[in-house]
């Protein structure tokens, strides 16, 4: 059964409720969460429910049906993230929204094949090495793997690449060896029910992957799981490599409606390993594709160098184009899953990079160059702002420049959607920014040669009244306005003109024809600086005044009055909600979440604190809320 505490018991009183179970011969687990913290008590015996919830401190008692415990749904209802950090201070996070990949050969043979083979997955976008050490292959006379020489190899790449390493442990006596080379400790089919093996490999706290054995029940493998969670790690992966059937045409049959089954019935993270199972190469890409569309949270994929001269399965390693391939075809399915791919963060740069969606002389390279000290920041083009949000989480970028809405156009709904897509970003400042357009042509140009104009969607809205008087001209969209300036005075060409500042006009050589042709001289875009989380910790630093914004993703309750209900949480406590948008849920017609910006004037104590305490009560309002970030707003 699952004890909840009570968010403000006592260690007294926890005292008490531990040696009650204890006396009931009841083996403890303490596990503190984001929402509740609980204690799992697993035993043999029964015990009344309601003597427990009498308990000082006890908040309910939830019976565990499973067999079972730790890894079912029932203790746990959310989802687990398995965190594995690199050694670049990034955590690799199994489950949730992102999708990762862990490749590599089937076995380490030798120094080069190894650097060459992690360099490719690399670059590709694997963000594990994978690589046998010690082999367990069915013939004694086969090779049976290098053992510690191949741990040092791994390890070697692994620092190089930023790729923590995953390997298959045989049995007890290797883990003294392995432990200071391994991050994720793989439990080959053959082990998964060695218990012994589960038990010590569990004590040493690492994440591990389980794979199902080939004659496994779905239970059988959770039951094997829950000998690692019991044993002391919370980092368990399940892996599905393929069942064993009276089909011959593969070596096992990859059963993809485990994944589905399986996230029913537990919050483990779930991998599949679709190598293992068609054992053909050409075979791989469609059925990692299609693990990746039943809902797998990644794949674990073997890749050789040189796949011809491989030692173990050569004819199911794939080649390292054929991964590049995969990949690509893995990033255009992601958000089609409502996920994005993990990748690994560069190498840290001296100097601040800050991304932005353009070309030179955006609004947001202004935005930009007044956020940060512009002696001390190298600003950073991309093509979308969907790429801003992946370059800042893969480390191409330390900080994106977004803008989130426009005073005279309203919101960029893009971004909002990018919130909920990216999870391992958070807001660490905003800015304003006043928006004063022009009309820039080409040199020797004059407004009657005018006839098609460039701009960004926003630009054109913002210029309204100023195109009505020349309906005449033909309105071609842009990825932004200096994109536009740079089209118009690339082609030199009098008839065209773009709507964007007059700092472009300088970049691109051209001409200013007319000034302030906005709407509204009060036209103002809002900015959000974003970071990773995982950097996010050593603070922006970049503003001196103390947070006075908060921002939420709110998913509420499918029932009447639940946003009335999410609402009454700020009202109680005098937070002011100046923003609330609605944006529709993917996959799930007529079903919204919010976005939210709060703002935390004249808060008594900590603002901090307060949020902080407004996001727990929150959490018990809705069906899901994450908190953007608590930030500091610059105004212009």
């Amino acid at each position: 059964m699952v004890v909840v505490l009570k968010k403000d018991i006592t260690e007294t009183q926890k005292g008490v409720v531990r040696d009650f179970l204890t006396r009931k011969d009841f083996k403890l687990n303490e596990i503190v969460g984001e929402e509740d913290t609980v204690i799992a008590a697993v035993g043999r015996l029964s015990v009344d429910r309601h003597e427990v919830e009498a308990l000082p401190g006890v908040r309910a008692v939830i019976p565990i049906s499973k067999p079972y415990k730790l890894a079912s749904r029932e203790f746990k209802r959310s989802d687990t993230v398995v965190e594995v950090p690199n050694r670049r201070g990034q955590k690799i996070r199994i489950g949730g929204q992102r999708l990762v990949t862990i490749a590599g050969p089937r076995a380490v043979e030798s120094r080069e094949q190894i650097m060459e083979t992690a360099a490719a997955v690399a670059a590709s976008g694997a963000v594990m090495l994978r690589g046998g050490a010690y082999e367990p292959n069915s013939s004694p006379y086969n090779f049976q793997g290098l053992g510690k020489e191949a741990l040092i190899y791994l390890r070697e790449a692994g620092d190089k690449y930023g790729l923590p390493i995953v390997t298959e442990v045989l049995s007890p006596e290797l883990l003294p060896v392995m432990q200071d080379y391994v991050d994720v400790y793989q439990i080959g089919a053959r082990n998964m029910q060695d218990f012994e093996l589960l038990r010590k490999v569990g004590a040493t706290g690492k994440p591990v992957i389980l794979r199902r054995s080939h004659s496994a029940t779905l239970e059988e493998l959770l039951m094997s799981a829950e000998y690692l969670l019991s044993s002391g790690t919370e980092g368990v992966i399940l892996c599905e490599r393929g069942i064993r059937t009276f089909e011959p045409a593969t070596r096992n049959t990859l059963d993809l409606s485990a994944v589905p089954v399986l996230r029913s019935l537990t919050h483990l993270p779930i991998i599949v390993d679709p190598s293992h199972s068609v054992s053909v190469r050409d075979k791989v890409p469609p059925m990692g594709l299609a693990a990746i569309a039943s809902g797998a949270d990644g794949l674990m994929l073997e890749v050789h160098s040189h796949p011809e001269k491989a030692l173990v399965d050569g004819a199911s390693s794939m080649l390292p184009a054929q991964f590049d391939k995969m990949m690509h075809d893995i990033e255009a399915l992601a958000p089609v899953m409502g996920k994005s791919v993990a990748h690994i963060r560069e190498e840290r740069r001296k100097k601040v990079v800050c991304a932005y969606s353009g070309k030179r002389g955006a609004y947001a390279e202004q935005a930009i160059s007044r956020y940060f000290d512009a002696a001390d920041v190298e600003a950073r083009p991309v093509d979308s702002f969907s790429e801003i949000f992946q370059d800042v989480i893969d480390g191409k970028a330390d900080y994106g420049m977004v803008p989130i809405e426009n005073s005279l156009a309203g919101s960029v709904y893009q971004n909002y959607d990018n919130f909920s897509r990216f999870e391992d970003v958070t807001i660490v400042g905003a800015l304003t920014l006043n928006i004063r357009h022009a009309l820039l042509g080409a040199k020797g140009a004059v407004l009657s040669d005018v006839r098609t104009v460039y701009s960004h969607p926003q630009g054109f809205t913002q210029c309204r009244r100023f195109l009505d008087a020349h309906k005449d001209w033909r309105h071609v969209d842009a990825v932004s306005t200096a994109t536009a300036a740079e089209l118009v005075g690339r082609g030199g060409n009098k008839a065209n003109a773009a709507i964007a500042s007059t700092v472009n006009a300088s970049l691109y050589n051209l001409d200013v024809l007319a000034e302030d042709i906005e709407d509204d001289p009060g036209n103002f875009t809002r900015f959000v600086v974003i970071q990773s989380v995982s950097a996010a910790g050593n603070g922006s630093g970049e503003l001196n005044i103390k947070p006075n914004t908060a921002s939420f993703i709110i998913k509420t309750k499918n029932e009447p009055g639940a946003l009335y209900q999410t609402l009454g949480v700020f009202e109680k406590h005098k937070v002011n909600l100046v923003r609330l948008e609605s944006r529709p849920l993917e996959g799930q017609p007529w079903n919204y979440w919010f976005y939210a910006d709060a703002e935390l004037k004249g808060i008594e104590g900590d603002a901090a604190d307060c949020v902080h305490v407004l996001h727990e009560e929150l959490k018990e309002k809705t069906e899901d809320v994450r908190l953007l970030g608590i930030y500091p707003e610059y105004r212009h």
